[in-house]
């Protein structure tokens, strides 16, 4: 294969992801492994494959392998067709892969079905036979009943049911206005929340929990293409911060006991007081019945919700409140095979699994996902309060205790079924994850075969604890950089917020990137500041009311600790870089610390703090009618004038995350203070891409800008690297 780039080979690989397995599910008898995973390390198609844990041993990988469903063969190669509705969900999923990039299973595992350019598909596990249902529309997001006799999907705002052999189409529930949409996820739930569905069936697969969206108190915006002047704008209905959320309600619809037979035509209205918790965090349907967990609009307060589902009334299952906001936690809540509700408490500094409201989970150890509840026994991950760089797999059983799966340092994650371990590692050593399958503590581990490609750079990393706080960082130096070869420029390379932690114990597809910089000539300083994941409920709500300047002075801090350390850094010439929130807090750096930042990139950066949803901005500003301070301290268009170093400003024109209005506020606040700076469209372009001419150019365009402003020299050109 020809030499190419390492960011075209970073979009190719979709950040070296393609070729992995994922999505991986274990039949009820721990048996069989099923998971998705492309042909290669740079085909972005999913197929679903089985393999079977049960072959002698030895039997290599490839020879436990069944390809259940290949996207190439049943869509003839044809180019994917995908609806406006599932284009949203993969944006909000952040999915960048095509083919089958998700699956579902029946409670046997004998039927999986997908959707694929639109059209719903079905497999038998056991023959590999694929077929293709006809449908009422559009298919997103179908699910088979536990029982495996219908499928659910949603479809041109309604739900819809269909019978396993593709008979009996009918509509659950159908939208009753024009901004109404039945069994699918509002905007804040899928970015900002985490909930990426909006239906759930019954264990008997006779009823369905729904969640109805009706957005038409929701503000309209507009995405417009300018290099297609005809071309009418999209329409989309973006909750703003301050501004109205979709009203969003739960019903249960039922459906008689023939396969063949009609829907009762009534759905049962779910009550809560919807006016004090207008957010819906969480649902779900077990043995015990429908559950729900639902939020107040300041975020402070969670109930867990008990739901009858003979006439929706509501049961409290139990209540969180905390003075800044509710962490909404992966996974939970949840309940053991017995009912135990699952939730988690913040005690004395550290965040806990609780079962019936008692902690469970190590005293030592914070808590970042339920990943499994198979009967009693629990599987989540931690990391330990004393290094928030190690993400460990826990298991705990009632009679035994928690223990810890994977001692040993790195980022780990899994699933378990009937006495089966699915173990997935990533270490500090090499940049593959790890599969692997274990049957019983003397078993020999089962490979779960990666194709993922391997990085053309290796990294020459640095891991650091900077400063009094212990600030985890990481440093990137060239791999032709000698001691007492001459100072390096800085770029610092942070995310820093409190949805991303750059920092791990694994060798992560971002550090590649900063590499890559580093082998241009630079010195790449990556740190994870407050707010962060990963150390406690404490270090995120440390920027509660102002998300910025604490982060910032870590970023400062780091630096400096850092040079101290290293003398090849050379501080008067520091840039920084970032996307989104870090495209925010790059900006803010060269308009608050000019002393210690000589250039900046800004990609998607949010200027305007009221042009963000709600769910994600209130958290940590609250509402700006009542804090209008925090959201004008917080403004990067205030601090406009103060602008006295180059800025890069980058977003993409049809990025409906973070809306292009915010780049072009922030240069025109910029122009009419005389402030000089460059803005960078990036036409057709969402809050991310995966189109590699896009995306190598794009880094090579922050390269060069980042050359020109800090003034490297031509014998510190290092462009043919990597």
């Amino acid at each position: 294969m020809p030499t190419i780039s390492l960011p075209r080979q970073h979009t190719r690989t979709r950040r070296f992801t393609l070729g992995r397995p994922t999505h991986l599910t274990l039949a009820p008898d721990g048996d069989t492994l099923f998971f998705l995973r492309s042909r290669s390390g740079d085909d972005p198609a999913g197929c679903l494959w089985a393999q079977d844990l049960t072959a002698p041993e030895g039997t290599p990988p490839e020879q436990r392998e069944r390809l259940l469903a290949d996207p190439a063969a049943l869509v003839a190669d044809a180019s994917e067709e995908l609806s406006e509705e599932e284009l949203t969900r993969r944006e909000r999923a952040r999915t960048q892969g095509t083919g089958i990039v998700d699956y579902a299973t029946d409670a046997a595992a004998r039927l999986a079905v997908f959707a694929l350019s639109g059209g719903l598909w079905t497999v038998d596990t056991a023959t590999g036979r694929a077929r293709l249902l006809p449908t009422g529309g559009a298919v997103v997001d179908p699910r088979p009943d536990p029982t495996g006799r219908r499928i659910a999907y949603a479809a041109d705002g309604a739900l819809r049911v269909i019978d396993a052999d593709g008979g009996n189409d009918r509509a659950v529930a159908s939208p009753d206005g024009p901004d109404v949409v039945l069994g699918l996820a509002e905007h804040v739930a899928a970015e900002s929340m985490g909930r990426h569905r909006g239906y759930w069936w019954s264990p008997d697969g006779e009823r369905l929990l729904v969640a109805r969206v009706d957005q038409s108190a929701v503000q309209t915006w507009y995405i417009s293409d300018p290099s297609e002047p005809a071309k009418p704008p999209r329409t989309v209905r973006y909750p703003a911060a301050g501004t109205a959320n979709a009203e969003v309600t739960l019903w249960i619809a039922e459906l008689d006991g023939e396969l063949d037979g009609e829907l009762d035509g009534e759905l049962t209205a779910v009550q809560w007081d919807r006016a004090a918790f207008e957010y819906l965090t969480e649902a779900g349907w077990d043995a015990h019945g429908p559950f729900a967990a639902v939020q107040s609009r300041d975020q402070r307060t969670v109930l867990v919700l008990g739901i009858d589902p003979a006439d929706g009334r509501t049961s409290l299952l139990a209540e969180q409140h905390d003075d800044c906001w509710v962490q909404l936690v992966a996974g939970l809540p949840a309940r053991t095979g017995s009912g135990a509700l699952l939730t988690h408490a913040d005690l004395d500094g550290v965040r806990r699994l609780a079962v019936d409201g008692s902690p469970v989970g190590p005293a030592g150890v914070n808590l970042r996902e339920l990943l499994a509840a198979d009967g009693e026994e629990l599987l989540f991950l931690g990391s330990p309060t004393d290094d928030p760089t190690v993400i460990q797999l826990w298991r705990h059983r009632p009679d035994r205790g928690a223990e810890c799966l994977t001692p040993e340092p790195g980022v780990h994650t899994g699933t378990a079924r009937a006495g089966t371990l699915v173990l997935t590692s990533r270490f500090p050593d090499r940049p593959d994850s790890d599969t692997r399958v274990l049957r019983g503590p003397d078993a020999t581990p089962v490979t779960v075969r990666s194709l993922a490609q391997t990085p053309q750079l290796a990294l020459r990393q640095v891991r650091l604890a900077t400063g009094p706080r212990r600030l985890r960082s990481q440093l990137f130096l060239p791999s032709w950089h000698r001691p007492g070869q001459g100072r390096l420029p800085v770029l610092l390379d942070p995310y820093s917020g409190p949805a991303v932690q750059k920092v791990t114990a694994d060798q992560s597809a971002h550090s590649f990137l900063s590499q890559w910089f580093a082998e241009q000539g630079f010195a790449v300083l990556v740190t994870d500041g407050r707010g962060t994941p990963g150390r406690g409920p404490a270090w995120e709500r440390e920027i509660y009311g102002d998300p910025y300047t604490l982060v910032l002075e870590d970023q400062v801090a780091a630096l400096h600790s850092a040079a101290r350390r290293h003398q090849e850094l050379d501080l008067t010439r520091v840039g920084i870089r970032g996307w989104s929130y870090s495209g925010s807090l790059a900006a803010l750096a060269v308009l608050r610390r000019p002393d210690v930042f000589h250039t900046a990139v800004a990609g998607a950066a949010v200027a305007d703090q009221r042009l963000y949803d709600t769910h994600w901005r209130e958290r940590f500003l609250g509402h700006p009618e009542e804090h209008p301070d925090r959201y004008d301290q917080a403004s990067l268009l205030r601090e406009a004038p103060n602008l006295t170093r180059p800025l890069l400003l980058i977003h993409g024109l049809a990025d409906d995350n973070v809306f292009p209005a915010n780049t072009l506020r922030l240069s025109a606040a910029l122009l009419a203070a005389g402030r000089q700076h460059e803005v960078l469209p990036l036409t057709g372009v969402t809050h991310m891409s995966t189109d590699e001419s896009v995306m190598e150019n794009l880094l090579l365009h922050q390269l060069a800008f980042l050359r020109r402003t800090l003034g490297l020299k031509p014998a510190e050109d290092r462009s043919a690297r990597g």
